[in-house]
């Protein structure tokens, strides 16, 4: 009997051992990393780890198949790789074996909220997350508000600040004390430890969502969400 296709299966798996305290500490950390949400970015991590297993999974079919080197088999890997190039998780001529080789954190770091901060448009994961949810960043001309979408390697170029931004203006304050602070957390001391920097971007958390409160309403012809 098929399920109804409204009701489609969830394709986050949940962990089968949720009370080992390894994994527990392990996704702590990424989530104080990557700035996830406090309530439920376990399911974030969740999500990530499922999309992971599944290219894995795919790869070792291939990389098990002798005839994998023609036909059929042969078109499916070159569209693996390339799809995975297209995604930033692979380079440039990459082996069908190099797939197994990424793991959680490059999927975490291909998520718009990482890039945003990579890129500098924001002095700490937690400030590129609020400045994604309330608007201040998008893509071309495609406002993004969704902190886990995965960009792709040729959206990059076109990822800045929203155009009806206050943060779009080069001589706002916030973004020369935002350079500041990203420079300051970023440097190292002599036993080469990077300090953290949730502690120096909590105001600006602050701020971002003082202005989205006290910004014009946006424009309604911008579309406010991608799934």
């Amino acid at each position: 009997m098929m399920g109804e296709p409204k009701f489609s299966r969830s394709r986050t798996q949940t962990p089968t051992h949720p009370w080992m305290q390894a994994r527990i500490d392990e996704e702590h950390a990424l989530k104080d990393k990557y700035g996830l949400k406090k309530t439920g970015g376990m399911r974030e991590i969740w999500r990530e780890k499922s999309a992971l297993r599944r290219h894995r999974n795919q790869a070792m079919k291939l990389i098990g198949r002798v005839d994998a080197s023609e036909g059929h088999y042969s078109k499916e890997k070159e569209q693996l790789l390339e799809s995975l190039f297209i995604k930033g998780l692979l380079v440039s001529g990459a082996d069908i074996g190099d797939v197994l080789e990424i793991n959680v954190e490059h999927m975490l770091s291909r998520r718009l909220q990482s890039v945003v901060y990579y890129r500098g448009l924001a002095p700490s994961m937690r400030a590129a997350r609020n400045l994604i949810v309330h608007g201040h960043i998008c893509i071309g001309n495609q406002r993004m508000t969704v902190p886990g979408y995965h960009i792709l390697k040729e959206e990059e170029g076109d990822l800045r600040y929203s155009s009806n931004s206050p943060y779009a203006n080069p001589d706002h304050p916030f973004r020369g004390d935002m350079d500041q602070r990203r420079l300051t957390s970023l440097e190292e001391d002599e036993e080469g430890f990077v300090r953290g920097d949730d502690g120096a971007s909590e105001e600006f958390v602050e701020q971002i969502k003082k202005d989205a409160k006290a910004a014009p309403t946006v424009d309604d012809s911008i579309p406010k969400e991608v799934k």
